[in-house]
């Protein structure tokens, strides 16, 4: 199969995707008992509450209402927002960017530290340091992430050391973009850590497990027989091999943190996806929840094709074909 029908079948398998996670969520969300006009607070007489339902569309049938939303999708239209009183475009555009950024941050550090450490665990089998860096990786796993995001939230409060939530503090509007980026800096470790923390020891686990089977590979002491240290067998010939299932959870991994890490966005105050969807879900913000959906299926999407993209490119025996 060539790069390019493949690319295309995964597009149209994204595509699919993102239909019916963001249909299912339409629907779901339609199906609960109550709608915006109540839960959201937006009108306390009946009378008022009646009037918002037909003028929000929440009164016409259910497969109605579907069709009028699926024909704004196929025109880039989500809807509008009931609680922001904003086109749900719009507001998927700004958080998205928020939620890239902070991902960028923890897949980097998360990438950064445990694959590196898996490797060394990986080639080191026994040792001080190898059992305490997979001790710390099981601890960091049985942390919940919703707990994880308390502790450090509770640690930068006692420590006064970094900012205790939030995205940006009150500036200025006029004090420049230095200001402000500087003010994102210092706010942006917390959840990030928070983040990164069980990706890295994810990481380290798979990487560490993989390159010890990848270590008892016969070409891997054929490069031995031949003169090659251990150190630049294991650099050039079972690193490349052991990446494939790191690669294959790797997707996932991007997957989940730009389409919004809900717990820790919530806990931490980070207004990204996650914490949208959050509030969508507690006004029962139809259009805005399922925008929320499509753009986490989207995101999952990507990150899957992505994975398949950097395994092929890892794997020089691999071919676009094998990946179906």
């Amino acid at each position: 199969m060539s790069i390019g029908r493949y690319l295309l079948r995964r597009a149209l398998v994204a595509l699919l995707l993102v239909f019916v996670v963001s249909s299912g969520a339409l629907l779901l969300t339609r199906l609960a008992p109550g709608d915006s006009a109540t839960d959201a607070g937006l009108a306390s007489d009946p009378a008022q509450r009646a009037r918002l339902r037909g003028e929000l569309g929440l009164d016409r049938p259910l497969g109605a209402q579907y069709l009028d939303w699926l024909a704004g999708a196929l025109r880039f239209d989500l809807g509008w927002s009931v609680v922001f009183s904003r086109p749900v475009a719009d507001l998927l555009s700004e958080r998205a960017l928020n939620t890239a950024v902070l991902a960028s941050v923890a897949l980097v550090g998360a990438t950064a530290v445990g694959v590196p450490l898996g490797l060394y665990t990986g080639a080191h089998a026994s040792g001080f340091v190898p059992g305490l860096v997979r001790t710390l990786s099981v601890v960091i796993l049985s942390v919940p992430p919703l707990l994880g995001s308390l502790f450090l939230m509770l640690f930068a409060a006692r420590t006064g050391w970094l900012p205790v939530g939030g995205m940006t503090s009150s500036v200025p509007a006029d004090s420049g973009w230095m200001t402000w980026a500087i003010d994102l800096a210092r706010h942006i470790p917390l959840p990030a850590l928070a983040l990164a923390l069980p990706l890295a020891a994810t990481l380290e686990q798979l990487q560490s497990q993989a390159i010890r089977e990848s270590l008892r590979e016969p070409f891997v002491r054929a490069a031995q027989a031949r003169g090659l240290t251990f150190s630049q067998a294991l650099r050039h010939h079972a690193w490349r091999v052991s990446l494939a299932p790191v690669l294959g959870l790797y997707g996932l991994m991007i997957g989940s943190l730009f389409s919004g890490s809900f717990a820790v966005e919530v806990v931490t105050g980070w207004p990204g996806l996650g914490r949208l969807m959050f509030d969508a879900l507690r006004a029962r913000d139809l259009y805005l929840v399922t925008g929320c959906a499509a753009a986490g299926a989207c995101f999952i999407a990507l990150g899957t094709l992505a994975a398949d993209v950097m395994l092929v490119a890892a794997d020089p025996r691999r071919r676009m074909g094998d990946l179906r």
